[in-house]
């Protein structure tokens, strides 16, 4: 129950050990053809340039600024929190012109504050994070998206926690390059990064003067890997994308809106018996991650001893905070297969247990 990784579901782990194929094989290409569809319904886009990069979340990120950016070019990050502070890291690594939009960790970035920047520089790129995982915030995009392709830049999204989990509509909310990771709300293993870009973000990388800084994530050769020439990259992690595969087809099965409800749900069952018991949240309400609940720690029940015992006497995971909320809030996660009543009412148990005087 921590911010991941989630539970995996059996079925993904019998998925793995299915005798392993080679990466070039007829059968194992035509499972990678499948993967492709199932997440274009998973991120709900029609982008051809939708695939599984072999690799973290975090290599999908930097997947998305290393094709997208060459040096000099303007970005600005919106950063409330660390996985935005990355994101500023990795602008300065492909030699870009940073221009940052901070908010305080707990709150969404406004549109206005987007707006304001873009009156500032004129950028190829707009890179926020749609569900920051080191705060709990569910960051609304439509407002900003219409902004960012008002001035003429390209909308980049991490949405490595919501995937799976809440709603997530690239087309729809004009994304024009997006990454995730398995091991959040799609309940598989850590290892694979889903990403997917607009035509006009291939439309950018074609035209660019220079080679990416990275060979492993340059599009320009992964695109003919998963794309119709199926030229040589590299080695799949081939059981990895067995486990993706299944997982994929447990999220269609559920159904999305039904998953989406789920999560709400369990989360809501979480809150009230988490301030029944006197936590309270750090994100307002309308911006609150159903699947990773971010509770400040209340004053007298320590961090790291609590989380210690949930973990050695009840086998419950439990994150701690990051960078600017470490030592003052837990990160819980509920998350695909681990968002159930029951791994809600097992934590409220235990804590109910620890927390009674002695």
């Amino acid at each position: 129950m921590g911010p991941g990784p989630s539970d995996v579901h059996p079925r993904v782990l019998r998925a793995m050990a299915t005798p392993v194929i080679g990466h070039l094989d007829p059968q194992f290409l035509a499972i990678m053809d499948e993967v492709k569809e199932m997440l274009r319904s998973t991120f709900r886009t029609a982008n051809e340039m939708t695939f599984a990069l072999s690799a973290t979340g975090s290599a999908g990120m930097e997947t998305c600024f290393v094709n997208l950016l060459e040096p000099g070019d303007e970005a600005v990050v919106c950063v409330n929190g660390v996985f935005g502070n990355r994101m500023s890291d990795i602008v300065g690594r492909c030699g870009g012109k940073l221009y940052r939009v901070d908010a305080s960790w707990g709150s969404p970035i406004e549109p206005q504050q987007v707006q304001e920047a873009l009156r500032e520089c004129k950028p190829k790129l707009v890179a926020i994070v749609h569900a920051e995982t080191s705060t709990g915030v569910l960051q609304p995009l439509a407002d900003i998206s219409r902004i960012v392709h008002e001035a003429g830049a390209l909308l980049l999204v991490d949405a490595v926690t919501s995937l799976g989990g809440t709603d997530v509509r690239v087309d729809e909310w004009g994304t024009d390059a997006v990454y995730s990771g398995t091991q959040k709300c799609l309940s598989a293993p850590p290892g694979l990064a889903p990403v997917s870009f607009s035509p006009r973000a291939v439309a950018a990388m074609d035209a660019r003067k220079t080679k990416a800084q990275s060979w492993y994530l340059d599009i320009a050769m992964l695109r003919n890997y998963w794309g119709g020439q199926r030229a040589y990259h590299h080695t799949a992690p081939i059981s990895a994308v067995y486990a993706l595969h299944e997982a994929l087809r447990i999220v269609l099965e559920e159904g999305l809106e039904a998953r989406f409800a789920r999560h709400r749900r369990n989360h809501e069952l979480l809150r009230d018996g988490l301030e029944a018991l006197g936590f309270r949240f750090v994100v307002d309400p309308p911006y609150r991650l159903p699947m990773l609940n971010t509770v400040w720690i209340p004053e007298g029940l320590p961090d790291v001893p609590t989380r210690r015992r949930l973990l050695d006497e009840y086998n419950i995971e439990i994150g701690a905070g990051l960078g600017e909320f470490a030592g003052k809030v837990w990160r819980i996660g509920l998350m695909g297969c681990s968002s159930t009543e029951n791994h809600v009412n097992m934590l409220l148990s235990a804590l109910k247990r620890i927390m009674q005087p002695a």
